[in-house]
């Protein structure tokens, strides 16, 4: 167990242990829920044992947020209280300076936004959407029933996100394998023994792209100077940050368009209410706090004290729900306004691949119903299982569906 110069866990004696395994589909643990009623931050353990701070309401979200006390910086990561144990979560912690790490970020992100700019977003759409009707064409062509979360929700935003980052097709199956093999959380051992064979395969992209540089994220990486290696610790991030989640709202997203079909059918016949549609299901995915943050100095909030060093896990599924901001929050809404989700986090933190991940999602759900209108279960909605434990990614282990 790690261990930390403060204990997050000093104002109860047994703090309870928040997991990363949901209760049933689109559901929120009746612990998390309680812990909201409780307080906005609250003491917990982490499933590997170590104490940490859950941040539950929205205002207190917000508030940490935008705080720059609060960061991916610890004085000592080896021994940082940790939620998981993986290499994949490990690497967005440095052991720079606060303000250096700031500063990083800063950089980092402008180099981002500059990639992901709305601009070149769009003009990605037409790939997109070329990807979605080849995914499409193979699914109608083997016909029904249809495993979704296997043969689209998975392989579409792996294929769009991989595209717009120039990687190869044929170097997508096997990079992301290796992905795979280091998000998993049921073997530590074996996903850290993985992570240098994943670098030296992400370099290798790297190589390639730079021996044949087209219009696409990492060509755009080749030209701001840096090397190889570099280059491979953004393709890994960006893979995993954008991956992590693109699987679940893809399934999650297609599940509440088929449970509300009068809004479905608003939504794949008008973009506005679509792209509605889209940040409806950005919130009311549910997913597990499992990003790392910590207190570079003590901080007081919703009468509190976070103390330096502590572990700040910041869960944006609970603040989503919140119902001092949401009305019904557990009602799916496509005329929701405002709907300020956390989802892409928020203030200097704010995610800069949001437009292409609003592309992504809003070419899946057109695409997919407007090919079969007659779309619905092939199983009862109470059969529906969450992914099994033990992948940074979620959603559900199948989604049989028939037309």
């Amino acid at each position: 167990m790690s261990t930390s110069t403060t204990s997050a866990a000093a104002a109860h004696d047994e703090p309870p242990v928040v997991g990363i395994d949901p209760p049933g589909v689109l559901t929120l643990s009746p612990l998390r829920l309680r812990l909201q009623q409780q307080a906005g931050v609250c003491p917990i353990r982490t499933p590997v044992g170590d104490p940490a701070w859950l941040v539950t309401r929205h205002a207190e979200v917000a508030t940490l947020l935008t705080d720059n006390r609060l960061g991916r910086s610890h004085e000592d990561p080896a021994h940082a209280p940790k939620f998981l144990d993986n290499p994949m979560l490990d690497m967005l912690i440095t052991d720079a300076p606060p303000e250096v790490e700031l500063q990083e970020h800063l950089t980092k992100r402008a180099m981002y936004t500059a990639s992901f700019a709305a601009r070149r977003v769009l003009d990605r759409r037409a790939s997109v959407e070329a990807i979605a009707e080849r995914l499409l064409d193979r699914i109608e062509e083997a016909g029904a029933p249809a495993d979704l979360h296997a043969a689209w929700s998975m392989p579409f935003p792996q294929q769009a996100l991989c595209d717009m980052m120039g990687i190869p097709e044929e170097e997508r199956e096997p990079l992301l394998s290796m992905m795979d093999r280091v998000g998993d959380t049921t073997d530590a051992a074996d996903s850290h023994a993985g992570m240098e064979a994943l670098f030296e395969r992400a370099s290798a992209t790297a190589a390639g792209v730079r021996a044949a540089p087209g219009d696409n994220v990492v060509s755009w990486f080749v030209e701001t100077g840096l090397d190889d290696r570099a280059i491979a610790t953004h393709i890994v991030a960006l893979l995993f940050t954008g991956l992590s989640g693109l699987a679940s709202h893809v399934d999650f997203g297609t599940l509440l368009l088929l449970r509300n079909p009068e809004q479905r059918r608003r939504a794949v016949a008008d973009p506005d209410v679509m792209s509605r549609a889209v940040d409806e299901v950005l919130r009311a995915t549910i997913g597990a706090p499992v990003l790392p943050r910590y207190a570079h100095t003590d901080i007081e909030v919703d009468g509190v004290t976070i103390r330096r060093g502590d572990l700040v896990m910041v869960d944006f599924s609970l603040a989503n729900h919140d119902p001092r901001v949401f009305d019904d929050p557990f009602t799916f809404d496509v005329d929701r306004v405002p709907n300020p989700h956390f989802t892409f986090s928020h203030g200097l933190r704010h995610c800069t691949g949001a437009p292409l991940v609003r592309i992504i999602l809003g070419v899946a759900y057109r695409a997919l119903f407007e090919r079969f209108p007659d779309l619905r279960l092939a199983i009862d909605d109470s059969e529906l299982a969450p992914h099994p434990g033990g992948r940074l990614a979620g959603g559900l282990a199948a989604l049989p569906v028939t037309w």
